[in-house]
């Protein structure tokens, strides 16, 4: 529990907004020190100011050295909460593989650097905490999006290995799989975003709230929205039967927009 509360020394990435900010003010009110990582260096200097904790800017998949850092040289906490949600990947249409590229580096690779840099100590000192900002749609697939879906699934795909592997030797894992949440994300998802994910979007700090109680009970799988669960549950249990409802909601889609 030291982990998420006074004197732990957290890092965030994507925090100038949404969700990771949300989960940086959450960690710094619990006494944590905080440091905020944004691509935007303006909006994770705001959010650092506000929550009296340090900005590092730049790209998720590099900072943690500047990060440890900054916070005297030991990570205890770090969540690897930048993403990018990019449309787009059905047949026809022009292959962006500069989105698929994107999507891979920030959604996966980011968490697989991350881990690389932070395991040493962790794994000397027998203690660390991974959080790894998934999406539901790492466990069911979305609509509309297929960058997106692939590289949550691998994102999910990670940190379940990190689970596996480490936490009989002190590393905690929790992987964070909301559906809709109010974030410029969300603002950004289309037609796609707006049929299947607005009507039941949630805060970015019913988010955090979700985490902590994860945390508290040692849970891996943190679901913000509890349906999740019988969703995951019924995909694996009858998988045609969960891919031709998901295809009456694409021909719902196709034919709204």
């Amino acid at each position: 529990m030291v982990q998420a509360e006074q004197g732990a020394k957290v890092v965030v990435t994507g925090a100038g907004g949404g969700i990771g900010a949300a989960l940086a003010r959450r960690f710094a009110d619990r006494g944590a020190r905080v440091v905020v990582n944004d691509l935007d260096a303006d909006r994770a200097k705001a959010v650092a100011e506000e929550i009296g904790g340090l900005a590092v800017a730049g790209d998720a998949s590099s900072i943690v050295a500047e990060a440890r850092d900054a916070l005297g040289g030991t990570v205890d906490v770090y969540c690897a909460n930048a993403g990018v949600g990019r449309g787009g990947g059905e047949p026809g249409e022009p292959l962006d593989e500069q989105g698929w590229a994107l999507s891979w580096d920030v959604n996966v690779m980011a968490h697989v650097r991350a881990a690389h840099a932070l395991l040493p100590d962790w794994l000397e000192r027998g203690s660390g905490r991974f959080v790894s900002t998934v999406s539901a749609a790492g466990l069911l697939t979305m609509i509309g999006t297929a960058p997106y879906s692939v590289t949550k699934h691998g994102a999910y795909a990670f940190a379940e290995w990190l689970s596996l592997t480490y936490r009989h030797r002190g590393v905690k894992v929790h992987a964070i799989c909301p559906q809709g949440v109010r974030t410029d994300m969300l603002d950004a998802s289309g037609s796609a975003g707006e049929l299947v994910l607005k009507p039941t979007a949630i805060e970015p700090e019913d988010v955090a709230d979700a985490l902590f109680r994860g945390i508290e009970e040692d849970r891996f799988l943190i679901l913000p929205h509890p349906e999740v669960a019988e969703y995951y549950q019924a995909r694996a249990a009858d998988p045609d039967r969960w891919i031709s409802g998901m295809n009456r909601i694409q021909q719902h889609w196709e034919a709204t927009r």
